[in-house]
């Protein structure tokens, strides 16, 4: 098991490296269009933009913008954040694929004996999905300019594996504190877009079918 988690990790962290570098190389040296622009000026000015708001994405631009070493670098520092974040979101997709591929192929009671085709498996299907979604052309798109989807996406990717990790640890002390910090977050996120709503009927129920037998 232990030999599993040093991979896991060593491997989500290659593919964080590997989408960071890809969304650094292409990522848009000035505004581009539709709200960027208002976006970048919001958080450089920390101005009012359109409704319903985004004053955690305004927060995090305004201190990326302390980065930049003159105003022309202004909108790239912001870019430069959507990308970094869109990586932080590849990373949790390859743990989340990883964690649910293994309940599909090792047995409750046999994590301490996974054969090496299983670890093929559970990595290969983690890397596979993980690397498709970050060539996919939607998600590259958002993820090297300065719009909310990015630090959106990251906060759902979040959410959703806090809940994984509270599956793992459920029956432990203290495991309550990820469902508390799962809450965190999705307030959070709630003022960078509304997206990470889509969270929580899945919460539900992966908290349903740990808690309850009789389904």
């Amino acid at each position: 098991m232990r030999k599993y988690k040093i991979l896991n990790n060593t491997i989500g962290w290659v593919a964080f490296a590997i989408a960071a570098i890809t969304y650094l190389l292409t990522v848009e040296p000035t505004a581009s269009f539709w709200d960027c622009p208002e976006f970048i000026s919001q958080g450089f000015k920390l101005e009012v933009g359109h409704p319903p708001g985004n004053p955690i994405f305004m927060l995090a631009a305004r201190f990326r913008v302390n980065f930049a070493p003159d105003i022309t670098k202004v909108a790239i520092c912001v870019n430069a954040m959507s990308a970094l974040l869109s990586a932080g979101t590849i990373l949790l997709l390859f743990w989340t694929i990883t964690h649910l591929v293994k309940k599909l192929v090792v047995k409750d009671g046999e994590e301490d004996n996974m054969t090496i085709t299983q670890m093929l498996v559970i990595f290969g299907s983690g890397l596979c999905g993980a690397l498709v979604y970050t060539w996919s052309d939607t998600f590259w798109f958002s993820a090297v300019e300065a719009e909310v989807y990015a630090f959106s996406s990251f906060c759902t990717a979040l959410v959703f594996w806090l809940i994984l990790k509270w599956e793992n640890r459920a029956d432990q002390p203290h495991s309550d504190r990820y469902l508390i910090l799962i809450a965190y977050v999705i307030g959070v996120s709630v003022a960078v877009h509304l997206l990470n709503l889509l969270c929580i009927p899945a919460i539900v129920l992966v908290f349903y079918y740990k808690k309850f037998t009789n389904v």
